[in-house]
Order: C-alpha cells, then sequence, then structure tokens
C-alpha cells in the first residue's frame, strides 16, 4: 500500500527506472556497427581515442538510448496492458517524464554529434528522424515489418557504420566504398529484425501490427528473412574480391555458408528457431561486418 501511495503522488522519475527505460542492452548493435565505421575509416584509431569514446556514447547511451525510451513513451498504452510493470505504465516514470526524456536525450544527442562534425550532425539528424518515425504518428513506421524493418537496420548498422567512419575523419563523408558496405549491412539487417517479429506473432494479429510473419505467413517470412541476409553478403564478398581482398572476401564467404547452414535448420522450424538463429547468426553475422571493416581500412590506407 505505502509502495503503491509512493507510485502514485511520484513527481520525478526513480533513476533505476531511467536506465531501465533506456535498454542499455540494446546499444550493442549500433555500437558495434560505430566500431565498425571507425575501423574502416583508415584513420589511427588510438591517436583519436576521444573521438572514438565521443563517437561510441553516441552510437549507443545516445542515439539508441533515445529511440528506445521514444518507443517506451508510445507505446505507455499498450504496455499498461501487457507489460504493467514497465517504468512508464507502472508510475515510476510518472506523468509526461517519459516524453520529457525523449526530448531531452534528442538534444544531447544532437548536441554532441553537432561537435563532432557537419556529416556527423547530418546523420544524427536523420537517425533522430528515423527514430521518432519508427514509433510516433502519424508515420509509427513499427506498424508494418517492411518499413518498420528497414528503419531500423537503416538506424543501428547503416547510419552508425557511416557516422563512425566520419567521426574519424574529421566529420566528412566517407568513401564510397564504406557508404556501399555500410548499405549493404543495413539490407541484411532487415532480415534480421524479421526474425524478432517471429516470437510475437499472436500478440500483433491481436493489436493490428502488420509484421512480416504476420503479412507473408510463418514460412515465406522465415524465407525472406534468410535471403535478405545473405544476399547483401554475397555483394560484399564480390566486392572485396573485385578490391584485390581475397582473404578478406574468403573470409566473409565462410562467414556466410555458416549462417546457410543455420538457416537450413531454422527453415525447418521458423517459430520455434527464431530466437536460436537470431542468437547465433547474428553473432555470425556482425562478426563479417568487422572482417568487411578491416578489409576497406586497407583501401582507405593505401589510397592515404
Amino acid at each position: 500500500m505505502n509502495q503503491t501511495t509512493v507510485i502514485a503522488t511520484r513527481t520525478y522519475p526513480e533513476p533505476k527506472a531511467i536506465l531501465e527505460v533506456l535498454h542499455p542492452i540494446t546499444w550493442f548493435p549500433p555500437m558495434w556497427a560505430f566500431t565498425c565505421g571507425v575501423v574502416s575509416s583508415g584513420a589511427p584509431i588510438l591517436e583519436q581515442w576521444r573521438l572514438l569514446i565521443a563517437g561510441i556514447i553516441l552510437a549507443g547511451p545516445l542515439m539508441c538510448a533515445t529511440s528506445q525510451v521514444v518507443n517506451d513513451w508510445y507505446d505507455r498504452d499498450v504496455d499498461a496492458i501487457n507489460e504493467p510493470d514497465r517504468p512508464i505504465p507502472s508510475g515510476r516514470i510518472p506523468g509526461r517524464w517519459g516524453f520529457y526524456l525523449s526530448l531531452i536525450w534528442t538534444a544531447v544527442s544532437l548536441a554532441l554529434a553537432y561537435v563532432l562534425g557537419p556529416w556527423v550532425f547530418g546523420m544524427a539528424l536523420i537517425g533522430m528522424a528515423i527514430a521518432w518515425g519508427y514509433s510516433a504518428p502519424p508515420f509509427r513506421f513499427k506498424g508494418n515489418g517492411w518499413w518498420g524493418n528497414l528503419a531500423a537496420g537503416i538506424s543501428y548498422e547503416g547510419l552508425a557504420w557511416v557516422t563512425g567512419a566520419a567521426v574519424m575523419i574529421g566529420g566528412a563523408l566517407p568513401g564510397w566504398e564504406i557508404l556501399v558496405l555500410a548499405l549493404l549491412y543495413s539490407l541484411g539487417a532487415h532480415g534480421i529484425m524479421t526474425l524478432n517479429d517471429f516470437k510475437a506473432i499472436e500478440g500483433d494479429i491481436e493489436m493490428g501490427v502488420r509484421s512480416l510473419p504476420v503479412q507473408l505467413g510463418v514460412e515465406k517470412a522465415a524465407w525472406w528473412a534468410c535471403i535478405v541476409m545473405g544476399l547483401p553478403q554475397a555483394v560484399v564478398v564480390a566486392l572485396l574480391l573485385s578490391w584485390d581482398k581475397p582473404a578478406h572476401a574468403g573470409a566473409v564467404g565462410v562467414v556466410l555458408l555458416i549462417q546457410v547452414a543455420l538457416m537450413v535448420r531454422f527453415l525447418a522450424k521458423p517459430v520455434e528457431r527464431a530466437v536460436w538463429f537470431s542468437g547465433l547468426g547474428v553473432t555470425v553475422y556482425v562478426t563479417g561486418m568487422m572482417i568487411s571493416a578491416f578489409a576497406v581500412r586497407g583501401l582507405m590506407t593505401a589510397a592515404g
């Protein structure tokens, strides 16, 4: 009863609830992609370690965290039914503080991005537009698997990668090779995001969320996820060969073959094995990202 009274009369958010609503566990993908961008830039890393730390903070605890609190704010009514113990519906983040936190994290993110250079700031503006559009009306990209998964893939992988490279080269636009790799791995991430939809098919149907398993059916969505993960990586292998990086191309090819073996098992029982494939397959996928980043680093260093 005392706790209920405290929650009902709370004026400011609990510090622990603020951390919870920022979802630190989700920060790894953009931080990893940012690091891939740093590596691919060809710039000396240890000499610019302050920029590296600032950029990692921008990618994870600021940009990604903003997208998470925005999502929780606009999902508060649904969460009040399905997960009432979450920070906003439970009252541990009271009133409109979820919205205020979204604005605060947006402002701090853009301020740091501005300091890091014009192209970093531009990427941050695009990332923020996607973060808000993903969850907030009238766009609410997450309501449709085609747009929502694409937005998440671009934001978590592509923009973070390009930002990492831009930070290390003084805020300028990275070379086309870096941009192409970032785009390809963003497209592949569409399939990764589709894997996450298999665990919530019944709830998505009930709430009117048009995820790909809902729109296409389980079998077709599973095939789509595998194809859209695999094809961009095959293009990466071809590009690395054309850039005279046969060792890196071979390594990414092995990474892709491992994923194909996992895909075969996943396709037999997509719903039951989606989480399993996401855990193993994504780990292998991001390994290929870093291998590709080192390949391009060699190109950038040679060109410099």
